[in-house]
């Protein structure tokens, strides 16, 4: 359901961009967090987990609960499953179903953050993956259930990445976290991380070099066409195929020379991991691992689940730019966290008013506010 990656431009510089994949829409909402902004991270039985975010942070997010007449949503209810702070940061959070298990004790004199709260603790107080690295070291995380996805745990790993090109995965696995050093800058879904290592093994004959020409016996065969050299590639929208793809597409990609060509670029890379309605579709009878949220279920008349490409964005490291895009529109609308550091207050805009928006949606964002 999800495919990220990293690219690099002529001169070094990070990109970074990755597809969200569901079967249904879900409340997402653009959120500026600024400096100074206070968060408590808590899990029942244990002490909370308070801090201030040092780094303005633009983020995608969506609401851990369903409101209520007494209770609407507020800014405090949002999580961040995408995002980039102002040092080059970036955070994104990735499905992984085998989270849950068994959990390590944690000391009762510690306070314990909520894995639903990793994305605003890491983009909101540090800068590169080493930091991020070193405070793992120190801060226990939990998984919680999440009634908005019908009581599950987490079932999520987490990419981040930094301007230097450095990444890691943090993966729970049957309750069991590991921290991983990321040397391809790519991540989709299951199995784990240090699996998909391994299977890049069974594909070192990959190259973007067409061999177009061979002979037979005493036949001369030649291709008509360009582009045999990605006949190599795993087909399938699985998150084993995609994986393989989105290496290959990193590594290989041309250079671009200067940066909006690098997003560009980018943007056309990240096109090969999208994906329409009815792609591919599972019947109710055949069973299927699509995560399916309380209140927000597909429309039951429809006969089968599709997964689509719900949105797709695009991060440009160096110069704090944001980019997204929904399923409803082949144009991105754009955010510079750079304007949006004069906000002294979170603020929120839904999905719903980018709409058919291409361009700069920072005026947007700063135009609006959060409780």
């Amino acid at each position: 359901m999800c495919t990220s990656l990293s690219y690099k431009d002529a001169a070094g510089k990070v990109y970074f961009g990755r597809t969200l994949e569901l079967t249904i829409d879900l409340p997402y909402q653009i959120a500026y967090y600024p400096p100074g902004f206070s968060v408590t991270s808590a899990i029942e039985g244990h002490a909370p987990a308070t801090f201030a975010t040092r780094h303005g942070t633009i983020a995608v997010t969506m609401p851990y609960r369903l409101p209520t007449p007494d209770k609407p949503i507020g800014i405090g209810d949002l999580k961040v499953l995408e995002g980039l702070n102002d040092k080059g940061l970036t955070f994104s959070l990735l499905s992984y179903p085998t989270a849950a298990g068994k959990q390590a004790a944690v000391e009762a004199t510690k306070s314990v953050l909520s894995a639903s709260d990793i994305g605003l603790w890491a983009l909101g107080q540090f800068a590169t993956v080493e930091e991020v690295k070193a405070a793992l070291d120190e801060q226990p995380i939990m998984l919680q259930p999440l009634a908005l996805l019908g009581g599950v745990e987490s079932p999520f790993h987490y990419v981040v990445h930094d301007a230097s090109g450095a990444a890691l995965v943090i993966e729970f696995d049957h309750g069991i976290m590991t921290v991983y050093d990321n040397p391809v800058g790519v991540m989709t879904n299951g199995p784990k991380f240090d699996w998909h290592l391994v299977n890049l093994n069974n594909y070192t004959f990959l190259s973007n070099v067409d061999k177009s020409s061979a002979t037979f016996g005493a036949y001369a065969a030649a291709q008509p066409d360009s582009g045999i050299a990605t006949a190599g590639l795993p087909a399938s929208n699985t998150s084993v195929g995609r994986f393989v793809r989105a290496a290959y597409y990193a590594e290989f990609t041309e250079k671009a020379a200067e940066p909006d060509l690098a997003v560009q670029t980018l943007a056309h890379i990240m096109n090969n991991f999208d994906r329409p309605r009815g792609a591919s579709i599972d019947y109710p009878e055949q069973g299927g691992g699509h995560l399916e949220v309380q209140g927000l279920q597909q429309d039951g008349k429809e006969p089968y689940a599709t997964e689509f490409t719900s949105w797709t964005n695009l991060s440009d490291l160096d110069r704090g730019l944001f980019f997204i895009r929904d399923y409803r529109s082949l144009n991105y609308s754009s955010f510079d966290l750079k304007a949006l550091s004069a906000l002294t207050a979170p603020a929120v805009v839904p999905f719903g008013k980018l709409g058919a928006l291409a361009g700069d949606g920072t005026s947007l964002l700063k135009g609006s506010s959060a409780r």
